[in-house]
């Protein structure tokens, strides 16, 4: 069955021109022309990811990310964002809502259908093995998505969940950046090594003292702790 994929954005033309490229790769396109008939939408039947244009009337799409990351039901469906804006610091808001990717306008089709796949790639866990790592008071259930601090549900993103599991899985090597985009997000970002701070700032934040085993290692990128490592 082919991936259903919601494209919202309010100008007619880009909504055409997405579903169409979509159809041509295999996907099943449905589009919403804003934030509240996206969610509408979403509510009728949960799409397995969604396009979001940023600037919307109505309701916006950074309204429409926080909307879908506060509810259970909808938080892990994966979110692209799709803008027109280039600057950093307007990535960097996406990803603080909790997007999994970020495109900007215009884009190359090819490209965003590449997107695409990795960012399903990595939200699906039906070929993940069922495993638990853990570490102190750490637990990561790679099968139910699942992770725990001191037995208290911590709710991540389908990218934070894989670049958790990613570090924790190489616990005590140092991850370079540029290792990081390719592994996690599954293509070369070329040009924005800030995306892994971002999320490992995000990641930090949700985990608490958990967190702290994630060590910087200035010009290089990232570690995970390998003192009192266990695996299950």
């Amino acid at each position: 069955m082919s991936n259903r994929i919601l494209v919202v954005d309010d100008e007619k033309d880009i909504r055409e021109l997405i579903a169409f490229h979509l159809q041509q790769n295999g996907f099943t396109p449905v589009t919403a022309n804003d934030g509240e008939d996206a969610l509408d939408k979403v509510s009728e039947k949960p799409p397995d990811l969604i396009l979001l244009d940023l600037m919307m009337p109505k309701l916006d799409g950074a309204e429409v990310c926080r909307t879908l990351k506060r509810d259970e039901h909808t938080r892990r469906i994966p979110i692209i964002m799709l803008t027109a804006k280039g600057e950093e610091i307007d990535r960097v808001v996406g990803f603080e809502l909790g997007a999994d990717d970020y495109v900007t306008k215009p884009f190359s089709p090819r490209e965003l259908v590449l997107r695409i796949r990795a960012v399903l790639k990595r939200s699906s866990t039906d070929t993940e093995p069922a495993q638990v790592l853990s570490h102190n008071d750490l637990r990561v259930d790679l099968a139910r998505h699942r992770v725990t601090v001191a037995n208290q549900p911590v709710e991540l993103t389908s990218t934070e969940f894989k670049l958790l599991t990613t570090l924790l899985q190489r616990r005590g090597r140092v991850q370079t950046r540029d290792h990081l985009l390719e592994t996690v997000w599954g293509y070369e970002y070329v040009g924005f090594t800030r995306t892994v701070d971002t999320h490992i700032r995000r990641l930090r934040a949700k985990l608490g003292s958990a967190g702290d085993c994630i060590e910087t290692v200035r010009g290089v990128g990232y570690r995970f702790v390998d003192a009192s490592a266990a695996e299950e």
